[in-house]
This record gives C-alpha cells, structure tokens and sequence, in this order.
C-alpha cells in the first residue's frame, strides 16, 4: 500500500499492480479497494497497465477532511497522477465515472478516460426525485442515521426492501454504515443528476462511455446522452453486462480503448 497527501492534507491510501502505462481505477458510490469491482478489474488488467487501486476520501484506509468539495476529489485524484509521474489512464463506475468526467474537464494530467455508466438521469435535469432524495438524504446523515441513509440509497439503486432487511443483519452492515457520509460526497458530484453539460464539453482527451445492454434503460440512455455531449467521444455497449460489469467483460474493452493508436 502506498500514501499519498492530497491539498488539504487529506491521506489517500492505493495499491498498485502490473506493469505498463499507469490506469487509476475510480470506485462508485459505498465502494472502496476491499469492498467492491476495482481489485478483480485490476487483476485482469495488470498484464497490460500498471494499475492504481485507492479508496476514495472517507472510506477504507483514507482519511478526510471537512467541508467536502467536488473540487478536492478532483485534487485526491491529481495527486494520484503525479504520483503515476505526471499523466495517467482513468477508468470510472456508475458516479465514480462522474467525477472522472469532472476531472478529465479539470485538465490535471489524465490522457484518456473511460466512463462506465455514469447514473445522470437526464440531459437537462433530474426533477422531483433527485431533489427529494437530496433532501431526504442529508436529514438522515444530519441525524446520525447511518444506516437509513444507507437504505434510501439502495433503495434508490432498485435493490428490493427484503435483500436490504437482510443485508442489515450481517457483520458488512457496520462497515457500511462508517462509510454512509460519503454518500452525500457522491451526490454532490452527481449534482442535479443531469448530464453536466457544460462539464462535458471541456473535455478534450479521448473518452469512451461504455454500458451494458442488460442495464435499466435510464443507465444506457445515459451513457449515450454523456457521450454525445464529450467532444468526440467513443460509445459502447457490452453485451449481457449490468451495472455489475464483469472484469473479464470489461477489461478487454478497457485495453482495446488505451492502448489502441
């Protein structure tokens, strides 16, 4: 594991695996090196890149500094890539893809960047419900009711009330519950939900948005909606993937898309 001091002093702890040009990975939401997609996807990745895994501010082995900004993601990020030497691949899930986006756009050293279906809801703006859910969110983290927030979360993401009853007997649910906060850190960079469009197209460096055919259709039109608003950017889909993109499926597109003149 190594360390690096974002700005504000923040502390982002990564792995880093392969060999090759360098690829930070960017987890989505309730996500981080030990609980989600990023180190399966850097295994299959490791032949070809050297691979940074790291856990977001707040989660895991990082620590965090309050109040939260966009903006100092977008620096935890930069330290990464000075720390690959300078200039870098990036790879981003569901919001995680999103503050890719917003990185590519602030210009800190990624060279290509790949966007895995990022969650907007709309082109111009997510409505009643994104408000709603905003709302209703921050009363629950105000109140310490980590593990609500968690629940409108997941229900919000279409996970069924009895599979979250369940989940909240097991030993995980108290991890998850440290990292709740941090839902809100990926609200804000989700904004209205919308494509931020003004974002998109300050974007100047090769971009893929991938999705897969298996998804909701809100999460294909919005990858299709996020790449037609990136100047030039590449739109695919996998077939048979969901939002849970399998490494094997992901990963050879990831390659073709960087590593292809």
């Amino acid at each position: 594991m190594g360390k690096v001091v974002s700005k504000d002093g923040t502390t982002i702890a990564y792995d880093r695996t392969g060999t090759g040009p360098p690829l930070i990975l960017v987890d989505g939401a309730m996500c981080y090196r030990a609980s989600g997609p990023m180190r399966p996807l850097a295994a299959a990745l490791a032949n070809d890149f050297t691979v940074y895994t790291y856990d977001r501010r707040g989660r895991g082995e990082s620590t965090d500094t309050l109040p939260y900004a966009v903006e100092k993601e977008i620096d935890d990020l930069r330290g990464l890539v000075e720390e690959a030497g300078g200039t870098s691949f990036a790879y981003g899930i569901s919001s995680g893809a999103a503050l890719v986006l917003h990185a590519a756009a602030a210009n800190i050293g990624l060279s290509q960047v790949a966007l895995y279906e990022p969650p907007f809801i709309s082109e111009t703006d997510g409505g009643t419900w994104s408000r709603s859910y905003t709302a209703r969110l921050e009363q629950l983290l105000s109140a310490g009711d980590n593990g609500d927030a968690i629940e409108l979360f997941m229900t919000s993401v279409g996970l069924p009330p009895e599979a979250i009853a369940g989940m909240r007997t097991q030993p995980f649910w108290s991890l998850f519950e440290s990292i709740a906060p941090t839902l809100s850190y990926d609200n804000a960079i989700m904004g209205n939900s919308a494509v931020p469009l003004e974002t998109a197209a300050k974007v100047t460096v090769p971009t893929l948005v991938l999705a897969g055919t298996a998804s909701p259709p809100t999460l294909l039109t919005a990858a299709k909606s996020t790449a037609a608003a990136i100047p030039g950017a590449l739109h695919q889909e996998l077939q048979d993937q969901t939002h849970d993109v399998a490494p094997e499926a992901l990963a050879p597109a990831l390659t073709r898309f960087f590593l292809t003149d």
